[in-house]
């Protein structure tokens, strides 16, 4: 599949990039990373993002060169759609007008082919390994400004080498990007030690609000408490993953209210239940141990829901 994305690209001279809304470190990573490569190419490439750069991928090599936009024009012969299961899901509108050629790469077991070229690996650790592979394909220079994007989202996007799936060719990836110029310490402090204090007064609420059943948590954030905090969108990521830290938890799921009393679902697993599974049934989707999706409201049913899919897929590991 990486020959039939070299050729696609080889006949196209002006590319718009671009990943989920929301977007995560693999997504940001990612972008930057082949944003980069491919004007190594000699091609003209813009990076547009529906939502912007969070804090604390914004110390990224070219990070202010992402354009903030929800609609792009006719300018571009093609586009690349980097870990997003639909055009739908980037938030933009406007890609796939005028014949524009769609080239999606993606690695979530949930993904699905949308494009005019898919490549789909749920076997790579992150969208940054297939946008290495591609690189090093196509004969470009990994330098150490795309290292860097790319050992982020590989870094990030394993749960800090955590999730299931990690294995020896993780770390052989990650091991190039070091050779390559990326500096793990310096990435680490960036993406880790650098977070607002909304975050962590949310991070405080959240985990007050923490409910166990079993091998199983959940926590709730509201819009009042977002506000009370200081808190924005982005400061909600990762912090789900407290909850999967507790002894002989197997599942954890993080919900935020929403505007018009909907819920975003941020749902982690230590492996034993496919949490890409659960979020797929309610129109989401992600890897085995992460996933996400949202619903309607009222609360108690958007729970009931989750932690009655989480029961269910429990039962049937058993």
């Amino acid at each position: 599949m990486v020959n039939e994305v070299l050729s696609a690209i080889s006949q196209h001279q002006r590319f718009i990039l671009t990943s989920h809304a929301r977007p995560d470190g693999d997504a940001i990573g990612s972008v930057l990373g082949a944003s980069l490569m491919l004007r190594e190419l000699g091609k003209e490439v813009d990076a547009v993002m529906s939502d912007g750069v969070p804090v604390i991928y914004q110390g990224l090599p070219h990070a202010d060169s992402v354009r903030r936009a929800s609609e792009v024009n006719g300018k571009y012969d093609a586009a690349i759609i980097l870990e997003c299961d639909s055009v739908q899901r980037t938030g933009i509108s406007g890609l796939e007008a005028n014949g524009r050629t769609l080239i999606n790469i993606d690695h979530h077991s949930t993904a699905r082919p949308f494009a005019h070229v898919n490549w789909i690996d749920p076997s790579a650790c992150a969208v940054a390994q297939m946008v290495f592979e591609l690189g090093r394909a196509a004969g470009a220079h990994i330098t150490p400004e795309v290292a860097t994007c790319l050992y982020t989202a590989v870094l990030t996007d394993t749960g800090s080498f955590c999730f299931q799936g990690t294995d020896a060719n993780t770390f052989a990836l990650a091991q190039e990007l070091v050779k390559a110029g990326a500096n793990p310490s310096h990435i680490a402090q960036h993406v880790y030690f650098a977070n607002p204090e909304s975050k962590m007064r949310l991070l405080g609420v959240a985990l007050n609000s923490l409910q166990r059943e079993g091998d199983a948590v959940w926590m709730v954030v509201t819009q009042e408490q977002m506000q009370q905090c200081g808190a924005i969108e982005e400061d909600c990521e990762g912090l789900v993953n407290y909850g999967l830290g507790i002894a002989g938890v197997e599942v954890a799921a993080f919900f935020r209210e929403l505007p018009g009393g909907r819920y975003r679902v941020s749902l982690r697993s230590k492996g034993g239940v496919n949490v890409a599974l659960i979020a797929a049934q309610f129109g989401g989707g992600g890897h085995q141990c992460a996933g996400g999706c949202s619903l309607g409201g009222p609360l108690d049913s958007a729970l009931g829901k989750i932690t009655g899919s989480i029961a269910r897929h429990r039962a049937g590991n058993r």
